[in-house]
């Protein structure tokens, strides 16, 4: 994304959003890499749930993660 996701609505509204709600960042880093969360399965289960950030600030649903992490079943030893 680099310098074209300066640009986008979306990076702004999701940057107010959490200088409203009061977190502040180091700054440190380089800045420019999306992150992710994934909810891996146990065995063969898998990829429970995957959330790739498309854009600065992308935030997973949190009741996703909880639901799919509930999903988990152990594997037998």
């Amino acid at each position: 994304m680099m310098l074209s996701g300066f640009f986008r609505f979306g990076v702004w509204q999701n940057f107010f959003r959490a200088w409203k709600s009061g977190y502040s960042g180091n700054l440190e880093g380089e800045g420019f890499t999306l992150g992710g969360v994934y909810v891996i399965g146990a065995g063969g289960q898998g990829v429970l749930l995957e959330h790739r950030e498309k854009e600065f600030g992308d935030k997973v649903i949190l009741s996703s993660v909880l639901e799919a992490a509930e999903k988990i079943k152990p594997q037998a030893s």
